[in-house]
This record gives C-alpha cells, sequence and structure tokens, in this order.
C-alpha cells in the first residue's frame, strides 16, 4: 500500500488521462481535475495560445503552478498533461501528493487517438509519427521513474484500462489525509 491523498495520472498525449481519470474518480467518489484545462482556466487562453505567446518553457511555467495547486487539495484524480513529467519539481510534487498511475500507450495508439487532433502544439506541422517517437523515448523513463503503478492501456478501451485500474488500485493505493474515507 502506498497512502496519498490524490491519484495522478501521467502518459503521453492519447494515454486517456482524462478519459480514464473520471472515470476513476467516479468509481471512487473523487473530484476530477485536469491540469491543461486548469492552465486554460487560469490563463483565459488555449494551450496553442499559450504556446504562441510565451513558447513552451512559458507554457511548462503555467503548467507547473496549476499542477503544484490542484495537488495541494486531496481526494482527486488529476490528469497531468503528457510534459509535465519533464520538469524535476513536478515529479517531486505528483510523488509527495499523490499516488501515480502510468497510463503506457505505444506510438501507433497514439496516433489512433490524436492523429486528427489539431489543439497539441507540439504535433503542428511536423512528422506527427517521428515526434511522439521523440517524445515517448524521453518521457517513458520519468513516467516510470514517478509511478507507483504502470498500466499498459495500449490495447484497452477507457472502459477496460478503467476496470484493470479499479482492481489494482483497491489492492495497492491507500487514500490518505484528514477526510479519507
Amino acid at each position: 500500500m502506498n497512502p496519498a491523498p490524490n491519484l495522478v495520472m501521467v502518459g503521453p498525449m492519447g494515454a486517456g488521462k482524462t478519459s480514464i481519470g473520471r472515470r476513476i474518480a467516479e468509481r471512487f467518489s473523487l473530484d476530477f481535475v485536469d491540469v491543461d484545462h486548469a492552465v486554460i482556466e487560469e490563463n483565459g487562453a488555449s494551450i496553442p495560445a499559450i504556446f504562441e505567446a510565451v513558447g513552451e518553457a512559458g507554457f511548462r511555467a503555467r503548467e507547473h503552478t496549476a499542477l503544484a495547486r490542484l495537488l495541494d487539495g486531496e481526494g482527486q484524480v488529476v490528469a497531468s498533461g503528457g510534459g509535465a513529467v519533464l520538469d524535476p519539481a513536478n515529479r517531486a510534487l505528483m510523488r509527495e501528493r499523490g499516488f501515480v498511475v502510468y497510463l503506457h500507450v505505444g506510438v501507433e495508439t497514439q496516433l489512433a487517438r490524436v492523429g486528427r487532433d489539431r489543439n497539441r502544439p507540439l504535433l503542428q506541422g511536423v512528422d506527427r509519427r517521428e515526434v511522439l517517437t521523440r517524445l515517448l523515448e524521453v518521457r517513458d523513463p520519468l513516467y516510470r521513474e514517478v509511478a507507483d503503478l504502470v498500466l499498459d492501456a495500449d490495447r484497452l478501451t477507457p472502459g477496460e484500462a478503467t476496470a484493470a485500474l479499479v482492481g489494482r488500485l483497491a489492492r495497492e493505493w491507500q487514500r490518505s489525509g484528514v477526510d479519507a474515507a
């Protein structure tokens, strides 16, 4: 058992952090929060607009602020952005304030799920397969470093992944905090 006040979903774009995270939150009677949505709300702009205005470094700073604020709470499933693990401070926050679930998917699954998505700044005007391969090579070790639990979600629907996680979380995670149930 690894007690933590929150569950944190990490993984590459298209892994299902939001869709599976919402289902897990419902199953465990937790709140669901999404770091990307928090960044959008706090900045009054879309992620592509933030990237365009302040670049990736500016976005990452805003992402860190939102993640820290969200993880200050408890009783939540927090869907992180795919690149949040790049910042060592983010990884430390995740480990300190969450039980971290890495939803692992390969590049082919990512391409199938985000292939037509135009809201992903890192995939605009580039060879998507090449970029996703490079990102996974860099980020996979970081996802694994921070993870308390790894689920290979490559061939699973959101419902199947949720079912697999519910059983594992019941065995491996204990909610901590003042108002833990």
